[in-house]
């Protein structure tokens, strides 16, 4: 196998930059001879491996709340890793984990970033947000050239975004799109958006398209959400503005007195980012999909639905 995969079975607490360094200098070597990570360990080979201060015995699994708390940054960030080379890192952000700072937020992942800086000192940089509440795919880069391209990417709405969520009722139409003017309005529990009107002050359009994936007994539903904008809250306002509120969303899902919460499902935002299809900074296209959150896997579970219900279609694969 590729040297850099070998690090990763027998050493999985050690990250690619630290491994990168090891490599140039000379400190690890194959059969006495100095090699890159791409190289080919055959059987029977020996690797020289020096005193590494890393735990070979790093947590596997989901990453649960007393995780947020008690684990260092290092090894959180290698936890989430679903993809990494020299130019991306794709991350499995866990529910109720910041990307950025604001107020009443002690730990973000901009800030846990520090921990991957490169032996030249650049520190990987965020392209995209994921709010606190949702879980998944969070692509970050490497260095500031991928950054800028990874960004342009995005902006010039070269990626193929597919999130899952599960909401209250079953639409009436299979699949549609939504498309509405959003405004940020400030309240005592943080920013909350609203439909607005065209031309209202500070409104933007937002564009997204929901699919139903499954239904149980006409009560919930399992959508697949794709949004063509990337305006804030935009999928958990549109869900509710077509009548179907994520559940377990903190901000747009008010409790009903003629609907009874599902017993045996969590309060917790059913929201995850499933799946990106983005451009490579070196070329060709970066396709990554994010297992689920526990609590989730937990809602899907007892309402018998099926992972494989909803494959990555030819369109996006």
């Amino acid at each position: 196998m590729r040297l850099d995969r070998w690090f990763k079975v027998h050493f999985p607490g050690l990250g690619f930059g630290p491994l990168q360094k090891l490599l140039r200098s000379g400190q690890v070597r194959v059969d006495g001879g100095r090699v890159k990570s791409d190289a080919r360990v055959q059987p029977g080979q020996m690797v020289r491996v020096p005193p590494l201060d890393v735990d070979a015995k790093l947590k596997s699994g989901p990453i649960a709340g007393k995780d947020l708390k008690h684990s260092s940054d290092f090894e959180l960030l290698s936890r989430m890793v679903l993809h990494e080379d020299e130019k991306v890192i794709v991350l499995n952000k866990p529910p109720g984990l910041a990307v950025q700072g604001g107020s009443g937020v002690a730990r973000h992942i901009d800030q846990m970033l520090e921990a991957w800086i490169s032996p030249k000192g650049e520190k990987p940089r965020l392209v995209h947000r994921l709010d606190r509440d949702t879980s998944g795919v969070l692509v970050i880069a490497r260095t500031r050239g991928a950054a800028q391209k990874l960004t342009a990417a995005f902006r010039e709405r070269d990626t193929k975004k597919t999130y899952w969520s599960l909401v209250k009722g079953v639409p009436r139409k299979h699949e549609d799109k939504i498309s509405t003017w959003l405004v940020k309005e400030p309240t005592a529990d943080g920013d909350r958006m609203r439909i607005a009107k065209h031309g209202e002050d500070g409104a933007d359009h937002a564009v997204s398209y929901y699919r139903v994936v499954e239904t149980a007994a006409q009560r919930l539903a399992w959508l697949e959400m794709e949004p063509y904008t990337g305006r804030t809250h935009q999928l958990r306002v549109h869900a509710l503005h077509i009548g179907h509120p994520i559940i377990g969303d903190p901000k747009y899902f008010d409790d009903d007195p003629n609907w009874d919460f599902p017993g045996g499902i969590q309060k917790r935002l059913h929201l995850h980012a499933r799946h990106i299809d983005i451009p490579h900074p070196s070329g060709g296209r970066l396709r990554v999909t994010a297992p689920l959150p526990p609590h989730m896997v937990q809602s899907w579970n007892l309402l018998g639905f099926d992972e494989n219900s909803a494959p990555i279609r030819d369109d996006e694969a």
